[in-house]
């Protein structure tokens, strides 16, 4: 019996091209970027779960997200806090009518 395996290569899941999605590192293929990915899963969502609020997600990207984001731990959590900042200023201008 002969089974056929359709295999990933894992290192094509995660790109990171300059112009497209600012050089950040993003799922292959789609505009989730490795921190959304990094961020849920701190928010305590599994895998499984962003795979399923995503839909279009294959839960090996995911992981490949995941594993991306561990392996670049400092690069990704600084990304993070630079987007929670920059989201901080914008409501504040916002609130204060600036916008």
């Amino acid at each position: 019996m002969s089974v056929v395996v359709n295999q990933v290569e894992i290192g094509g899941l995660i790109s990171r091209t300059p112009g497209i999605k600012h050089g950040s590192p993003h799922i292959a293929g789609t505009g989730v970027l490795v921190r959304t990915i990094a961020r849920w899963s701190q928010e305590g969502l599994l895998p499984e779960e962003i795979t399923a609020n995503y839909g279009f997600l294959q839960l090996h990207q995911v992981h490949a997200a995941l594993a991306y984001y561990y392996a670049n731990r400092a690069e990704i959590d600084a990304d993070l806090v630079r987007s929670d900042t920059e989201a901080e200023h914008f409501e504040a201008e916002a609130r204060a009518g600036r916008l």
